[in-house]
């Protein structure tokens, strides 16, 4: 299918990993940079003395590091020797930071910067660094260099978004469709005209049953179009019930289709489309996950909700973030500079990640150099503008991982989907187990 797999196109096998790891662009509101920024902008050139930097991206394979970012890195900076370590057995950031292996550069992210950066007493904020080289942050897209000041609450900067963010978007296949001759779904449906296409798709052939639509269920809740957090920002519990009353009832009507049904878990519904007897499945554009050669596929853009931003669902980067132990601070800023230069971004867009930046040149050229991505319609990505992010909860309140709360939220929906319990019963119980999660997690801050 490919040179190598792990660069092929999403297999709709929804990673919570991949996410946490992962877990960015369009939107002019900033203004696109006028110019590439990079460690060459930096006012004052000094003689290098040799050095060694050492990086840590929790999810990230070394393979990957080695084609995204270590050539262009060896080649801008002679004199530093780069340490790469990635996670794994042995290898979590607590296990570094007991060992006195506290890394210069962390690639962290939004879900995990609390317990795995910041309550490690590893943050720093960069922007005396972002003034002192004259960085221009407007040069990313404005959703995802707010989303790390929100998260924190504080002002301070950790991080600069590195690509890949993760969109949501709507897979079809294509022989299915051509099959039984139904034209192709197409950028900008809306949800109910998706809900017809899917009824006309689900279907028996002979001894074949053929399900209409299915989706990345987790994916499809927490990156939602209406920027709605599950766990209330402001106060203990489920945010907007009545809004999480639509979007079950709106995702449920697919599956009380007549033999549509929900596969038994979120890891097995989030697979169907891989099988080949799936129409479409709503689900992000992934560049870690691969579909089978056999199915031949494409892509248009996630369907519209009513009340709903005429906007993209998507989960958001991770972020570039030094430590505060780091002796080489300016060297590690103007790592992540290089790795965040005009340069590396569209050699990655063209592979099919992401670009975090505004820069459209970039965007336009979005998987024009993958074996894979360059046969499928990219715009079904740049169409739409990334949906602002969830409301953050209060710094001062006490959280529940997102990873919880969107586990929580999926295993409910399934029940839902399944006719095990009702919608309203769903929630309740949602939202009890939030509050329970809450408690426990109050028990072990000792608050």
């Amino acid at each position: 299918m490919m040179p190598n797999k792990k660069w092929g196109a999403a297999v709709l096998l929804l990673g919570t990993a991949v996410l946490a790891a992962a877990c960015g662009g369009k939107d002019d509101a900033g203004g696109q940079a006028p110019s590439t920024q990079t460690p060459d902008s930096k006012v004052e050139e000094k003689k290098k003395e040799p050095i060694t930097l050492h990086l840590y991206a929790p999810g990230v394979s070394e393979d990957e590091y080695n084609r995204r970012w270590k050539p262009s890195l060896e080649q801008k900076f002679p004199y530093i020797t780069f340490k790469y370590t990635t996670s794994g057995a042995g290898n979590s950031i607590a296990d570094l930071v007991a060992r006195g292996e506290i890394p210069d550069l962390i690639r962290t992210d939004i879900p995990t910067i609390k317990p795995n950066y910041i309550d490690m007493g590893l943050s720093y904020d960069l922007r005396p660094l972002i003034e002192q080289y004259k960085y221009d942050m407007n040069r990313f897209n404005p959703v995802f260099a707010q989303e790390i000041v929100d998260a924190v609450g504080t002002g301070a900067i950790y991080g600069l978004p590195v690509p890949p963010y993760f969109p949501q978007v709507m897979y079809y296949n294509i022989e299915l469709f051509d099959k039984f001759g139904v034209p192709y779904p197409k950028d900008g449906m809306t949800i109910d005209k998706v809900y017809e296409v899917a009824k006309t798709m689900t279907r028996t052939d002979g001894t074949t049953q053929y399900r209409g639509f299915s989706s990345s269920v987790v994916s499809w809740l927490r990156d939602n179009p209406y920027s709605q957090a599950i766990l209330d920002p402001k106060q203990d519990g489920l945010s907007n019930p009545d809004l999480w009353k639509t979007m079950f009832e709106t995702l449920k009507k697919f599956y009380d289709i007549p033999n549509n049904t929900i596969g038994k878990n979120v890891t097995e519904e989030n697979n169907a489309f891989s099988k080949g007897n799936v129409a479409i499945q709503i689900n992000q554009h992934n560049i870690y996950l691969i579909i089978p050669e056999e199915v031949k596929w494409d892509y248009a853009t996630a369907p519209l909700l009513p009340g709903a931003p005429e906007r993209m669902g998507q989960r958001g980067p991770a972020y570039w973030a030094i430590t505060n132990q780091s002796k080489h601070k300016e060297d590690a800023f103007e790592v992540i500079m290089q790795m965040l230069s005009d340069e590396v971004q569209m050699e990655d867009s063209k592979q099919g990640i992401p670009t975090t930046l505004n820069n459209k040149e970039i965007q336009a050229a979005l998987g024009s150099s993958h074996p894979i991505y360059s046969t499928k319609n990219m715009k079904a990505i740049t169409t739409y503008e990334p949906i602002v992010p969830t409301p953050k909860r209060d710094p001062n309140l006490t959280d529940v991982a997102l990873s919880k709360q969107q586990n929580i939220m999926g295993a409910q929906f399934i029940k839902v989907a399944q006719g095990q319990t009702d919608i309203n019963t769903a929630l309740r119980e949602a939202d009890e187990q939030l509050k329970q999660e809450l408690k426990l997690q109050r028990e072990k801050e000792g608050k």
